[in-house]
């Protein structure tokens, strides 16, 4: 079986412990795309080739039967064929592969999976670690591997610091330190970019792209945890924002020009969060000047240069409704419009729709899509691609500047990210503005994926 170095090493030290009878506990943390499942197909195909006459079986759990369990097991009937094997191993059950009288079991880590009554005597894997439930791990899992003093291997990416994964790899360092025994493997995207040119080349493209103090860069390829929640932009990203360019009052005659809206009214309640703030009286509209990449960029992707700001306090939905169509079609020829079509946004955005078309998209706030909406923004940011116009004394730079600084950041054991301005310091209305500007200015750009891609 070839392996690179890095998957070599941990496959040798977990196949030490088995062979041992040692029950060690390790965590590995490879960079996204970096082969960590592939390493855990391969060990596999050795562990049912080397217990098919003894018999035995090796428990793999993941935090979703649906897509991740099934790709897994995908993935070891694809090896357990191209090792010779096919036509010698069988599927039992629809989640068990036999080959001789050993077992490798698949099991869903979700809340509601029964998994009870299994018992691992080879091999305990946790598939993606940082997303399965520390409870579920401990009361079900954990078992499965006492009866035969299973060793146990965690797999994953970092995300912050409360996760099951950072909490066995801490523990795991701590005893290093005692015996000596190397339990926690590490290995980011540059290690993983000395044997991948191409591998290399990619994620370099997406450190440009979304900056490398990004969260997901961070934790995806760099494996740096989070820590907790707090700010989300720091000082140097908010200089980084700052542009040279003017503020316009209307349309020049030329450029691509784009619109985000955040609508005033009541708080909404969006599952089991509170994603904006109660008491929200403002509706702002944010103008950016879509700037299309060119040989002068060091960017692939376009330049958003905001350039102007509207902001209406206490005014009725119903009374500025002429006067928005005014400015998005013809003060500023609007090619793109995205509305918080959240709640009292729903049927507002439904009359833009009515009067400008198409060209007004709508865009609900979930725990997801709110996500994804922030870390554009961030990404927008990193990049070096938004730029606010230059300080001009207005009301709105300050109020921007103030929600800037003010905004604050949580993120989730399931890999979000929430971002808000606390209630107690004020409103967030030009900052939601602008993360929509920048989900407005994302149809001349490539898409690309964020870090959630398919597992190797």
């Amino acid at each position: 079986m070839e392996l690179r170095p890095y998957q070599a090493e941990v496959a040798k030290a977990i196949l030490e412990s088995i062979q041992g009878n040692r029950g060690l506990t390790f965590s590995v943390e490879i960079a996204r795309q970096g082969g960590k499942n592939e390493l855990s197909a391969h060990l596999e195909v050795l562990l049912l080739t080397m217990f098919m006459s003894a018999g035995g079986n090796a428990v793999k759990c993941s935090p979703t039967f649906k897509p991740q369990t099934i790709i897994s097991m995908s993935r070891l009937k694809e090896r357990l064929d191209d090792f010779g094997f096919a036509g010698i191993w069988f599927t039992e059950a629809g989640y068990m592969l036999r080959l001789g009288n050993a077992r490798q079991i698949f099991l869903s880590a979700e809340e509601s999976a029964s998994v009870v009554g299994h018992t691992a005597d080879i091999l305990l894997e946790i598939d993606e670690s940082q997303d399965v439930a520390k409870d579920k791990y401990t009361k079900e899992f954990r078992p499965m591997a006492s009866a035969s003093n299973v060793t146990t291997v965690h797999y994953g990416t970092t995300w912050d610091d409360s996760t099951l994964l950072e909490e066995i790899k801490q523990t795991n360092l701590e005893l290093e330190k005692k015996d000596g025994i190397k339990r926690h493997f590490r290995f980011d995207w540059q290690e993983v970019g000395k044997y991948s040119p191409h591998y290399k080349a990619f994620v370099e493209a997406e450190r440009d792209r979304l900056g490398q103090d990004h969260p997901l860069f961070r934790t995806q390829y760099a494996l740096v945890p989070i820590r907790g929640g707090g700010g989300l932009l720091t000082s140097q990203q908010i200089a980084q924002m700052m542009g040279k360019h003017p503020r316009l009052g209307r349309w020049q005659g030329r450029g691509i020009f784009v619109a985000g809206i955040d609508f005033a009214g009541e708080e909404e309640q969006l599952e089991d969060e509170i994603l904006t703030r109660p008491g929200r009286d403002a509706t702002v509209i944010t103008i950016a000047e879509v700037i299309l990449p060119t040989t002068d960029y060091m960017t692939k992707e376009p330049v958003i240069h905001v350039v102007e700001h509207y902001a209406w306090v206490g005014k009725k939905h119903a009374e500025l409704y002429p006067q928005m169509v005014d400015i998005l079609k013809n003060v500023w020829h609007c090619s793109r419009i995205v509305t918080d079509a959240t709640g009292i946004g729903e049927p507002i955005t439904s009359f833009l729709q009515k009067s400008l078309g198409s060209k007004v998209i709508p865009f609900k706030f979930t725990q997801r899509t709110k996500s994804e909406a922030g870390f554009d923004l961030l990404a927008a940011i990193n990049s070096g691609r938004l730029k606010l116009y230059k300080q001009d004394g207005s009301d709105d730079y300050r109020e921007l500047m103030f929600e800037l600084e003010k905004a604050r950041s949580v993120y989730r054991p399931n890999q979000t990210l929430n971002f808000f301005v606390d209630p107690s310091d004020g409103h967030d209305d030009y900052l939601i503005s602008l993360a929509l500007v920048v989900q407005a200015a994302a149809k001349y750009a490539p898409r690309k994926a964020k870090g959630q891609s398919p597992h190797l």
